[in-house]
């Protein structure tokens, strides 16, 4: 089975879930800012490379763990087809996720739920490192608000779950938090007018539409190849 396509679909999954994304972290985007101290504020960039950075390291952990794990059980029970089957749920993620994009079906909501209480353990952590004593401060604060339970990141983890192994999923996972990186800079304040134009209904509907035709795609890429 190839999988050239799935840092792709991750990319677009990041770039696409603009609207999500605003919707879900905006809190952490008041919480950010205020950590900041003021007499910092001018190096805010700084802050928000190293928060972002921290946030793409845990979710290219999370990506290896997935790829690692799903690709020793596919070899076991049904070798490369198992990653073929993994693909199919990849392709139907995709059109959910399309659909929770444009507001047409709310039901991931429920996977978003199922993480939050792991999540109720680990957010506590995220405030010994605020106020920011400096940028660095700020990457270990991303590295725990990676977790933040979140139906578009689970998305991209089944294209982890079908990359074939951890290096794989690792990458996956990285490329898809470059992808949301224009949308936590608009909300860390660098681009205003930015984070207006991606939370436009018109916008979500049309990131959704594309997510769903690209899972249709994948849906009948993964069958042509089970024929």
């Amino acid at each position: 089975m190839t999988s050239q396509l799935d840092p792709f679909a991750a990319v677009l999954i990041g770039l696409l879930g603009a609207g999500h994304c605003i919707a879900m972290c905006g809190g952490v985007a008041a919480a950010f800012s205020m950590a900041i101290p003021p007499s910092q504020r001018r190096w805010q960039w700084l802050y928000l490379l190293s928060y972002n950075a921290g946030r793409i390291i845990s979710y290219a952990v999370a990506g290896a763990l997935t790829g690692g794990v799903f690709a020793g059980l596919a070899d076991i029970s049904m070798g490369k087809q198992g990653l073929l089957w993994l693909r199919l749920l990849a392709g139907i993620m995709m059109i959910l996720l399309g659909l929770y994009l444009a507001r047409w079906w709310s039901g991931l909501l429920a996977l978003e739920r199922l993480g939050g209480g792991l999540w109720r353990h680990i957010k506590p952590l995220a405030g010994r490192f605020v106020p920011f004593r400096s940028p660095l401060a700020a990457l270990p604060f991303g590295m725990i608000w990676g977790w933040l339970p979140c139906g578009l990141v689970y998305s991209a983890l089944t294209w982890s779950a079908v990359s074939g192994g951890a290096v794989q999923g690792a990458t996956v996972m990285a490329l898809f938090g470059l992808g949301t990186l224009p949308t936590l800079l608009a909300l860390g304040g660098l681009a205003g007018s930015l984070r207006h134009w991606l939370n436009h209904p018109q916008f979500r509907q049309f990131s959704g539409i594309i997510l769903i035709l690209y899972g249709i795609f994948t849906l009948y890429q993964a069958m042509m190849l089970l024929r």
